[in-house]
């Protein structure tokens, strides 16, 4: 099943979206926004599939989905938290700097509490006051919960993901350090993400959904050049599961939470990752190939993006379509109205 919302209102109008992504109708008879149907998942579920059935076979009143009007699939959530999976990507960090990565975080994930209070839409603008805060993408996997209870393992924790999405957790990398010097976490290092045009059902992903993760490539491009193509399941330290079950480790999670995978990153030959056209599968961020940059020459030398820059954020199945749609945020100056 694939569901979506247009853009309506603070919540958005929930709508079912065939699953070549080409016809939508409206759900709003069974639940006016996403929200309300998670909040009563066991009951609506059902309806909202025999609706999908429908939209596929073509049947029913029907029209053509227009990625562009969408909004995040949930506008606005009660709880956004960022999981940090790919250890891969920590490990470059810390050495980047020459520190070595604790020996616990490779057992007890890393994990922020994000603002969820005003997604942008997948096609929406990234506004930003300065290059100078560090604007950077953050290409990652993220799931939706139902209502989770605390202390679920993390097999229980797979029964309670209803909804998978991508996003771009866009980050002012400028920022984060000074925040993260305070000991107390960030705040304004993290700007309004933006989720994929549509939420799908574990089941939509076939096989490639198992054990809380996907065998499958996360496409990223940057001013229109291929830039990362890393593989989910690569190099995933933590699985959903994991991460779902770590964020309810004290206490219950409401429907509608939304538990992300941080930046998905490879290896490569179990070493750093390298570009796409050196062989490699690219980067979910800059940030990484900066990194890298001053791990192998001493220096950074990519900058992070600057006002007009675009980034495009995608997954294909096996056949080569898009399964949630295409994210595709450009960079521009924030002006007071």
């Amino acid at each position: 099943m694939k569901l979506a919302s247009l853009k309506h209102g603070r919540d958005g109008h929930l709508v079912v979206v065939s699953r070549d992504l080409t016809k939508a109708a409206s759900a709003g008879h069974i639940a006016g926004t996403l929200q309300d149907a998670l909040d009563n998942w066991g009951e609506l579920s059902p309806k909202l599939k025999a609706l999908y059935d429908d939209v596929n076979k073509g049947e029913g009143d029907l029209f053509d989905f227009n990625q562009e009007a969408c909004a995040s699939p949930l506008p606005r959530a009660y709880q956004w938290v960022d999981g940090s999976a790919y250890l891969n990507h920590v490990e470059l960090v810390r050495k980047a700097r020459g520190a070595e990565v604790p020996e616990s975080f490779y057992s007890d994930p890393l994990m922020y509490q994000g603002a969820g209070d005003t997604f942008i839409g997948p096609r929406d603008d990234i506004v930003a006051e300065s290059e100078d805060f560090g604007i950077d993408m953050e290409a990652e996997v993220t799931v939706i919960t139902d209502d989770v209870p605390m202390a679920v393992t993390p097999d229980e924790a797979a029964g309670h993901i209803k909804l998978i999405m991508l996003v771009n957790d866009v980050s002012l990398r400028g920022l984060i350090p000074n925040e993260l010097r305070k000991g107390f976490g960030f705040l304004h290092g993290k700007a309004s993400s933006a989720f994929s045009p549509v939420a799908v059902t574990p089941d939509e992903l076939g096989g490639k959904w198992a054990d809380g993760t996907i065998d499958l490539p996360l496409l990223v491009d940057y001013n229109g050049a291929p830039f990362g193509k890393a593989n989910v399941k690569t190099d995933m330290t933590f699985n959903m599961n994991e991460l779902v079950a770590h964020a309810a480790k004290t206490r219950n999670l409401c429907a509608g939470t939304i538990v992300g995978s941080g930046t998905v990153s490879n290896k490569f030959k179990g070493g750093e990752g390298k570009k796409i056209e050196d062989g490699g599968v690219g980067y979910s961020c800059i940030a990484e190939i900066r990194m890298i940059e001053k791990i192998q020459n001493g220096e950074f030398q990519t900058p992070f993006m600057r006002f007009g820059d675009e980034v495009g954020i995608e997954m294909n199945d096996e056949n080569g379509n898009s399964i949630f749609g295409r994210i595709h945020n450009k960079v521009v100056k924030y002006e007071k109205a």
